[in-house]
This record gives C-alpha cells, structure tokens and sequence, in this order.
C-alpha cells in the first residue's frame, strides 16, 4: 500500500464532505481510497440522521408538551451518537493510515451499499 493511497483514505476521513470530493477527484481509480470514502460518506449520513431525527423530536415537543420529556431523553441518546460517531471517526482514520480495510460497526454495512465509485 502506498502512502499516497494511505493519505487519501485519511483525508477522506477528516475532512469529510470535502474530502470524499477530493478522492473521487484523484483516487477514484484506487479500490483502498474509495472504501474508506464510503465509510466516511456512511458516517456522515449517520450523523445527519440522528441530528434530523432528533430536530423532528423537537419540533414535535412544541406541539405536544407530554413530548418534551422523551425530547429531553432523546437529546441523550444523540449525544451518546455523537460520542460513537467520534470514536467511529477515529478508528476509520487509524485503519486509514495502517492501510487496514476492516468495516466500521454500524456503518461498514451501510458503506457496502453505498453505490460503487
């Protein structure tokens, strides 16, 4: 694997939106950079899931007051998301730089079906 390979698996990670443009850019041809484009694109619709999925709750909250007390429960569990997406993050770059093809948890599936390049 080389290191220009390795780099642009890494970008694609942590500088996510931008950084998958710049894969299909100039890496579109490599298999190990566009796998790790896909688990970066899966971990970012995650993220904007559980942030719509709870900006719903809220809205919700506004016209049932009962709501309010799941809103509040729920604002919880996007947090705990959002701690899981940075560990998710971080073990996505570290496979990234040591040139590792292991699947995420949770969004490795997604990734799978994620169109190819």
């Amino acid at each position: 694997m080389s290191r220009s390979q390795r780099i642009l698996a890494f970008l694609a990670y942590l500088l996510s939106p931008v950084g998958c443009l710049i894969v299909l850019l100039f890496g579109r041809r490599d298999r190990f950079a566009v796998y790790h484009m896909k688990q970066s694109l899966a971990l970012l619709l995650f993220l904007i899931g559980v942030t719509a999925a709870w900006g719903v709750l809220v809205w919700l909250s506004v016209w049932g007051p009962l709501l309010f007390g799941i809103t509040m429960a729920a604002f919880s569990v996007v947090i705990a998301a959002y701690v899981f997406a940075v560990v998710l993050w971080a073990l996505g770059m570290s496979n990234a730089l040591r040139a590792r093809t292991s699947p995420l948890p949770i969004v490795g599936g997604w990734a799978k079906r994620l169109p190819p390049r």
